[in-house]
């Protein structure tokens, strides 16, 4: 049984980390304690280290070292070639398939009313003059299929009209080895008005 305390403390700021419940951090936290100089101590140096030196972008919004992020900085991207996406998670699950050679541009999440996550609360106005200003020629928007992504994405469209710009989204629809009887409806009926020439 925890009481109040610094033990206490730790299990609370471990279990507000995403996937993590109480049952999880109070795990943890004994896994630390009980091996405090070969985990804990190391892992306490490396946080206050990180902290300190990792900063977004701010060019695309991205974390990493410095001002200019890794990406931005290689001079071997398409310059032309912009990836729009609602958060750095969203950001690496892209750069992960290695399929992807242009810049980013983070917006920090996508519209809510429910939220009230409204225009002014997103990098939108950043992005809009990024390409009024830059060598964009076509902006790829990769946001979530869900009713607030595309409502964030109908946004961003309507505020590029009358600039000379490809917009492109990702496609939606069945995944690589999914199988029909185990995808919902609206998966099915996406894929069924995206479909292609075969």
């Amino acid at each position: 049984m925890l009481h109040d305390g610094p033990l206490d403390l730790l299990v609370r700021q471990l279990s507000s980390l995403p996937g993590l419940g109480s049952r999880s951090a109070k795990r943890i936290a004994l896994h630390l304690l009980t091996n405090k100089e070969k985990l804990m101590q190391p892992l306490a140096k490396n946080l206050e280290y990180v902290a300190g030196i990792i900063n977004p972008c701010q060019s695309c919004g991205n974390l990493d070292e410095g001002d200019i992020c890794r990406i931005c900085r290689d001079p071997k991207r398409d310059r032309a070639t912009l990836c729009v996406v609602a958060s750095v998670a969203d950001l690496w699950a892209i750069e992960r398939t290695n399929s992807f050679r242009g810049v980013y541009h983070i917006l920090g999440g996508t519209l809510s009313a429910l939220d009230g996550i409204g225009p002014d609360d997103l990098n939108i106005r950043s992005l809009v003059d990024n390409i009024r200003n830059g060598e964009i020629t076509e902006m790829i928007l990769a946001l979530s299929a869900t009713v607030d992504g595309q409502s964030t994405a109908h946004y961003i469209n309507d505020q590029l009209k009358g600039l000379n710009i490809t917009v492109t989204r990702l496609a939606h629809g069945v995944p690589v080895g999914g199988e029909l009887d185990y995808l919902d409806d609206n998966t099915i009926s996406t894929a069924l008005k995206a479909r292609k020439q075969a």
